[in-house]
């Protein structure tokens, strides 16, 4: 497993991450769940991200449980803000702010969390009373440093002319072979400015593995066919998407990579990319995942993968589920 620095702060992560949207807490039962962690840990994976809203708690709860087991200092913890947890909550501001870090520090068995991140962004509420809480927060020791996710290049920009306040040093988008929008506008900004980005759904939910055929149902034990953890996949279910996926096949064949490894490698070949967030249901799962970490693709092989995914990679820039634009201010 490599490392890498996150932005312009002191932690180091591991290039593969642990993520539990969809699975710890809701699709996933606990015995696996602690099975996916210790492998993570025997692969040599150090960081782990989760978000209060994921199983609505759930998901912290069950880390806070098994990562008890293990030396607090020997892993770098991640969660959210920013989803209603219950009626009449949810945004940024400052009250939500400081609610929300309380509750999952409780969930989570922990006095800190290393990353805590703004999961969308909230045009309702002035951005300064935001990096104002935030601040807070970290000033209090209940996180070490601050990140985003799926936000626009004016509101990361706007959050860090706040005066006083800390600066982010993570962003967390949307990134694969397919999603390629973080591309044009995010990472080269990120890049100036000192922001990592810690990437999710690397695979595509699964599509960049191969295993979803076009006009075939999905295997009975994937994503896909569990309606605990289908719902996020519209993007990635056409025949054109799938017919352009198995072109890939021969691809990795012919680099002796499994497809996995090839889209982990792909995303990590972009310096800015600090982790690749993959989500596991099986312990088998991680330790094959982790075999992207320090593999180099070659020109021939980047080439390649641009013209078989010609047409169906999304190239410009674009919104994710449940982000606004704009930015409101004092």
């Amino acid at each position: 497993m490599r490392f890498r620095r996150l932005g312009d702060s002191e932690l180091e992560v591991s290039e593969i991450s642990l993520g539990s949207w969809l699975t710890y807490g809701a699709g996933v039962e606990r015995e696996q769940t602690a099975a996916c962690t210790r492998a993570a840990f025997d692969a040599g994976i150090n960081f782990f991200d989760t978000a209060n809203v994921y199983g609505g708690g759930a998901a912290e709860a069950a880390w806070g449980e098994i990562l008890a087991d293990f030396r607090r200092d020997s892993y770098v913890l991640a969660t959210k803000v920013f989803f209603p947890m219950a009626e009449g909550d949810g945004g940024l501001s400052r009250a939500q702010i400081h609610k929300q870090i309380d509750a999952s520090l409780e969930r989570l068995r922990t006095d800190y969390v290393d990353l805590y991140q703004c999961h969308r962004p909230d045009p309702e509420t002035a951005i300064e009373e935001t990096m104002e809480a935030l601040t807070e927060v970290c000033e209090a020791g209940k996180a070490r440093e601050l990140g985003f996710s799926e936000w626009t290049v004016e509101q990361i920009e706007a959050g860090l002319e706040v005066p006083g306040a800390k600066s982010w040093v993570s962003s967390q988008p949307q990134y694969n072979m397919i999603w390629r929008a973080p591309e044009a506008e995010l990472i080269p900004f990120c890049r100036e400015h000192g922001i990592s980005q810690i990437v999710w759904s690397p695979l595509a939910q699964g599509v960049l593995t191969g295993k979803y055929k076009p006009g075939e149902p999905p295997p009975a034990d994937s994503r896909a066919a569990s309606d605990a953890m289908n719902w996020a996949m519209d993007r990635y279910s056409s025949d054109e998407l799938l017919e352009a996926v198995q072109r890939l096949v021969p691809i990795a064949e012919e680099a002796g990579l499994s497809m996995a490894t090839m889209a982990l490698a792909w995303v990590l070949r972009e310096e800015n990319v600090a982790s690749a967030i993959i989500g596991a249901s099986r312990p088998e799962q991680v330790h094959a995942n982790v075999e992207g970490s320090g593999v180099e693709l070659s020109r021939d092989v980047l080439e390649a993968i641009d013209e078989a995914l010609d047409g169906v990679a999304v190239i410009e820039p674009a919104r994710a589920n449940f982000a606004q634009e704009g930015v409101k201010h004092r």
